[in-house]
């Protein structure tokens, strides 16, 4: 009978302290490895997160591309690029990136080519599939990897 009494006694609406809460991997990362800077440079892009994303970018950040209808390379620096950034954010429902297989890798770790595929989702009659690879020069300041050029090689 005590037992019946102690178990029907239990709130069902105030379960018990989960300790293990905050031991698994968070969603952000320290950026202490260059895989961090990938998995920040993802939860940026699905969260629309501007303050992650410019964690990522070191202060002389560069970022170019092909330009196919002008025959000509275009680039630009980190205050135009938190601009496009930003714009892209706000004005996109859902963005899905993937990284995909790492192309080609420096023996220090400061360039990467790594291929990846973008569905930019504006609404449901306009979504936009970009594949391609960036080629990134990274950085190592106060210990943590950042992006100090970006060299956008996708089909878009």
């Amino acid at each position: 009978m005590v037992l019946v009494t102690l178990n029907s006694c239990v709130n069902p609406f105030a379960p018990k302290i989960d300790n293990s809460i905050g031991t698994a991997k968070g969603l952000i990362s320290d950026q202490f490895n260059v895989e961090g800077v990938f998995q920040n440079f993802q939860y940026a892009y699905a969260f629309k997160d501007t303050l992650i994303y410019s964690k990522l970018l070191q202060k002389d950040f560069s970022f170019s591309y092909r330009d196919y209808d002008l025959g000509a390379d275009v680039s630009w620096g980190r205050d135009e690029e938190m601009k496009v950034s930003s714009g892209l954010f706000q004005n996109a429902q859902r963005l899905d990136l993937v990284w995909n297989n790492i192309n080609s890798i420096s023996g220090d770790s400061s360039k990467i080519v790594r291929s990846f595929n973008l569905t930019v989702t504006f609404n449901p009659t306009d979504i936009i599939y970009i594949d391609g690879r960036v080629n990134l020069t990274l950085i190592k300041e106060d210990n943590k990897w950042k992006i100090l050029r970006w060299i956008d090689e996708s089909n878009f």
